[in-house]
């Protein structure tokens, strides 16, 4: 595969920013977009150079020169629409969180395996060359051994009707609280033996800001805070016994900062820039044109297990908070 032809599914926010992205890489080709209204399909495709503009998710999934689906829907609509486009014949990336729940995930997982088609989850922190560059440092003893794992990632998107709708799956959880999970998961690993979280409901009864506890096998710790009402300083810290190393922005990754410390004081002894990126979403779509041509089904960054654990987390958390959505 010369160029990889992508087809979105879904024309909001989050894929213009991943056109943005492809409209700047040489291997990849912004090919087709489709929106439920015809014109804001027509009018997309015209701003980021696409061939071709679809009225229906139907029409997309129909088309055979489309070498991979872009799932961009809200949460509540991912299953329908992967399933959709996986029997349809077409490799997928799906956004994160992968779907709503659990048993969807495994549902889409089994769809893709059974039809020998990649399936692959768009977080794309678990894509970035920063996830390397932590784990060098943090497996080099650097820090000495580590203890415990913070991060928060707070955004003001409550005016964001889908970020509050029951029926979109919404709440801070799937959108924001999945970055956290995922920062500690890539240290700490999932040898998880209790999780306690808390939030505070928005009116709609969906999880506004949510706080989250892990205690491991290991008897390490990760502290974890989401909240949809204001900006926080995304920062994420790894403890260790002979120092610690602070990642600013963990939904983006822009400077690792590595620290000494005898117990009581602390010294900066380094800090990374992380490399230079057109946004950051380059990174899961090289991936994904990699496993095509390799015949894999999975992508080896972010693979089908640790989509299907950081789910069984957020069912686990959910259902702490009391919260089910209406379609469950």
């Amino acid at each position: 595969m010369k160029t990889m032809r992508v087809g979105y599914i879904g024309a909001g926010n989050i894929s213009g920013q991943m056109a943005e992205t492809i409209a700047r890489m040489s291997e990849v080709e912004n090919y087709a977009v489709a929106a439920r209204d015809p014109e804001r399909a027509r009018e997309f495709a015209e701003r980021w150079g696409f061939s071709r503009a679809y009225g229906s998710y139907e029409e997309l999934l129909a088309d055979p020169d489309v070498d991979l689906v872009y799932v961009a829907l809200p949460h509540s609509h991912h299953h329908r629409w992967t399933i959709a486009a996986l029997e349809a014949g077409h490799h997928v990336l799906c956004e994160k969180a992968f779907a709503a729940n659990e048993r969807q995930a495994r549902e889409m997982i089994e769809c893709a395996r059974e039809r020998g088609l990649l399936l692959a989850e768009a977080i794309w922190t678990r894509y970035m060359p920063s996830r390397k560059m932590v784990d060098e440092i943090v497996s080099s003893g650097e820090i000495g051994e580590v203890t415990t794992v913070a991060a928060n990632l707070g955004y003001r998107v409550d005016g964001n009707a889908r970020m509050t709708d029951p029926a979109l799956a919404g709440g801070a959880l799937l959108d924001l609280t999945v970055y956290p999970l995922n920062f500690a998961s890539m240290v700490l690993g999932n040898g998880i033996r209790r999780i306690a979280a808390s939030m505070v409901p928005a009116a709609t009864g969906v999880d506004g800001q949510d706080n989250v506890m892990i205690e491991y096998e290991s008897g390490q710790m990760a502290s974890l805070f989401s909240t949809m009402y204001a900006m926080t300083d995304r920062e994420g810290q790894i403890l260790g016994t002979k120092g610690f190393v602070t990642v600013e922005n963990i939904n983006n990754p822009q400077v690792i900062r590595v620290y000494a410390s005898d117990g009581l004081t602390r010294e900066l002894t380094r800090e990374i820039a992380v490399p230079e990126q057109i946004t950051g979403y380059e990174y899961e779509l090289l991936s994904c044109k990699r496993a095509i041509e390799a015949g894999a089904l999975e992508c080896p960054e972010m693979p089908h297990a640790e989509t299907l654990e950081l789910m069984h987390q957020m069912d686990e958390i959910r259902r702490q908070f009391g919260v089910v959505f209406p379609f469950e």
